[in-house]
């Protein structure tokens, strides 16, 4: 049981480029592995007292520069058990996206986040690319429109796994109350880039489309015994 987190940690490893679209079935297989830690501990009675952990990545964003940041870490957070939060410094644009969560929680949560993170922007190079030349007003449209869709393609493709386990995983993943209760203190401040305004639905929907294709039997979910 101890080990789970390395599982998970191989199975990130498995995918040699985020580019691959069988490797984003990691998300779901890890939470997969996370929700079955969570009953083997309930089952043996070993569920440990763990603090609260609140922990920053080294992922930063602003409203200008890979908004859909913001939006993703609240999708992943929320769904593997932790809350997601950004902070800046008084006058400063840049946000850093953090994580408040159990300590076994956090690290995966983490872990999960900042993969998906590179799935996501390994699209935008690529959409780069294929915009070379054109109008970098209209690239920047392009690339957040996606963003924003990989995003929500992902949240629906938790949403649907949420739906598919309900009755094997019961509430295990649901958010511990002192984690609820340690978020409380963060703020409010609303969040909305100019290109939410201006999203292409074209790019919003590949993104859409890459991002709910998880699917848990192929290769990689494949790859890391249980």
């Amino acid at each position: 049981m101890a080990d789970y987190k390395d599982k998970i940690k191989k199975l990130l490893a498995l995918a040699q480029s985020p580019e691959e679209a069988e490797a984003k079935a990691a998300l779901l297989r890890a939470r997969e592995l996370m929700a079955q830690h969570k009953l083997t501990e309930a089952d043996l009675e070993e569920a440990k007292k763990q603090a609260v952990r609140d922990v920053k990545t080294d992922i930063t964003c602003s409203k200008r520069r890979d908004p859909w940041i913001v939006g993703l870490s609240a999708v992943i957070g929320e769904h593997y058990c932790c809350k997601g939060y950004r902070s800046r410094y008084h006058g400063q644009q840049t946000q850093t996206i953090g994580f408040i969560g159990l300590e076994d929680d956090v690290e995966v949560c983490m872990a999960i986040f900042k993969y998906a993170v590179d799935c996501i922007s390994a699209g935008v190079k690529k959409l780069k690319k294929e915009l070379d030349g054109y109008y970098p007003w209209y690239i920047k449209q392009q690339c957040d429109s996606y963003g924003f869709g990989f995003a929500e393609g992902i949240k629906r493709a938790l949403d649907g796994q949420d739906e598919e386990k309900r009755g094997e995983w019961g509430l295990v993943l649901v958010m511990p109350q002192e984690v609820q209760e340690a978020s409380q203190r963060l703020g409010k401040e609303d969040f909305k880039a100019r290109t939410e305004d201006t999203i292409d639905p074209r790019a919003y929907a590949q993104g859409y489309a890459e991002g709910k294709e998880f699917d848990p039997a192929h290769r990689l979910g494949e790859g890391v015994a249980t």
